[in-house]
């Protein structure tokens, strides 16, 4: 018996009054039109590291755990790092 396909899993990693994530956030939205994932929003203010890791770089986006973008990110870079999730390992 085969297991079903792990959910993919798309966080944003932002904080309060972030500009430059509202627009990020969007797009993240618009790809859950056409779509199945898990979303995770992470304000890096509640955790040491993570403000460490991304006070400059927000927003950060991760698939899976594997960043995808900063600062901006298109419909079309979120939708393929889904699709790629999907992809059978060969």
């Amino acid at each position: 018996m085969s297991q079903p396909p792990a959910q993919t899993v798309v966080t944003l990693y932002t904080k309060p009054g972030c500009h430059l994530c509202e627009p990020v956030a969007r797009t993240i939205a618009a790809a859950a039109k056409v779509r199945s994932f898990t979303f995770a929003k992470c304000n890096i203010l509640d955790d040491a590291a993570e403000r460490a890791r991304y006070q400059h770089a927000i927003p950060v986006v991760t698939v899976n755990g594997r960043e995808i973008a900063r600062y901006r990110l298109s419909l079309q870079e979120l939708l393929a790092a889904i699709d790629a999730t999907a992809a059978p390992a060969d």
